[in-house]
C-alpha cells in the first residue's frame, strides 16, 4: 500500500481518491473548495490538508485532477505548491486533461528537483470514475510508470505507457477528436431518422448490432431523443479540450476540418446556454422534424 496525495476532487477526482482509500492506500486529499475535501473525508478513510504543499508532504505519488493548465500549475508550482511538499524520488501523476506542453514543462521542474512526473489523462467520465473503470493513458519515464501503474489501477480498467512524457496528453486529444466526431455522426443520424419517418429508437437498436455500434450510440440514444443532457462530461470542458486540440495541431501540421467543425458546433451549443449540458447535446443544433 502506498502514501499518495490526491489533489482536485471534482466530478471524476473525488470518486478516483475514494477508490484509493478502498483499496488501503493511505490517502490525504486537497481540494480549492474545503466543503468538498470534507465532503471526501466522511465518506472515506483519509485526510484533508489546507494546501497542496501540506497533502505531498510524505507521498510517494500525488495525483493531481483539476481543471486546465493553470489550474494545474497553481496547485503545482510555488510555495503552496505540490513539488514544494514532495520529498526527493517521489511522483506526481497528473490526470487532468492539459496541453502536451504544460506536461512537459512539469516533468522538466519536476527533473530539477529530483521528482518523477507522469501525463496520465483518463477517460471514461463521471461513470468511469464511480466505477473504478477509467482508461488511462500515460506519458514519461519508464521507471516511473512501472511504479504508479500498480496504484492507477485502484480506478482503472486500462492503464498503458504511451511513450515519452506528452504522449499521454496527445493520446487524450485522439481520444477527444474521435468522440466529437461520432457524438455529430450520432445527432445526424437520430435527427435524419425522425425525418425519415422512422422509429429512431428502433433504428439505434438495430444499427448498433453492426458496424455503426459505439459507446455513445449504446449509452446516449435513448437520453437525446429524450433531451436530457445532465449525464457528466459538460460542453463547457468538451471546448476547453478541442481548443487544446486544434492548438496542437496547428503546430504539427495535422488537419482536422471535422474536428474544428464540431467545436463551432459547441460553441453554437454554448451560445443557446448550454455549456453545462453534456457532449450530446450536439442535437439541440438540429431542428426538430414536425
Amino acid at each position: 500500500m502506498a502514501k499518495v496525495a490526491f489533489i482536485g476532487l471534482g466530478t471524476m477526482g473525488f470518486h478516483m481518491a475514494g477508490h484509493l482509500a478502498c483499496e488501503g492506500h493511505e490517502v490525504r486529499v486537497y481540494n480549492r473548495t474545503a466543503a468538498r475535501a470534507e465532503l471526501w473525508c466522511e465518506q472515506f478513510a483519509g485526510e484533508s490538508a489546507p494546501t497542496p504543499r501540506e497533502a505531498a508532504v510524505g507521498a510517494e505519488l500525488v495525483m493531481t485532477c483539476v481543471g486546465n493548465d493553470d489550474d494545474l500549475r497553481c496547485v503545482v508550482l510555488g510555495p503552496d505548491g505540490a513539488f514544494a511538499g514532495m520529498a526527493s524520488g517521489s511522483i506526481l501523476v497528473d490526470h487532468t486533461t492539459a496541453s502536451a506542453t504544460v506536461a512537459r514543462e512539469l516533468a522538466a521542474l519536476a527533473a530539477e528537483r529530483e521528482l518523477g512526473f507522469l501525463d496520465a489523462p483518463v477517460s471514461g467520465g463521471q461513470a468511469g470514475a464511480e466505477a473504478g473503470m477509467l482508461s488511462v493513458m500515460v506519458g514519461g519515464d519508464p521507471a516511473f510508470y512501472e511504479r504508479a501503474a500498480p496504484v492507477i489501477e485502484s480506478y482503472a480498467k486500462l492503464v498503458k505507457r504511451m511513450g515519452p512524457v506528452g504522449s499521454g496528453q496527445l493520446t487524450k486529444m485522439v481520444n477527444q477528436i474521435c468522440v466529437g466526431g461520432l457524438i455529430q455522426a450520432l445527432a445526424e443520424g437520430l435527427h435524419f431518422a425522425q425525418a425519415a419517418g422512422l422509429d429512431a429508437q428502433a433504428a439505434m437498436q438495430v444499427i448498433s448490432q453492426g458496424a455503426a455500434q459505439s459507446w455513445q450510440l449504446d449509452h446516449r440514444h435513448q437520453s437525446m431523443l429524450e433531451g436530457k443532457f445532465d449525464f457528466g462530461f459538460a460542453v463547457d470542458w468538451m471546448r476547453k479540450d478541442l481548443a487544446i486540440v486544434l492548438d496542437e495541431a496547428r503546430r504539427n501540421g495535422a488537419q482536422l476540418p471535422v474536428t474544428a467543425l464540431v467545436d463551432q458546433f459547441y460553441a453554437e451549443v454554448q451560445r443557446m446556454g448550454g455549456g453545462r449540458w453534456d457532449t450530446s447535446s450536439l442535437i439541440t443544433r438540429l431542428k426538430p422534424v414536425r
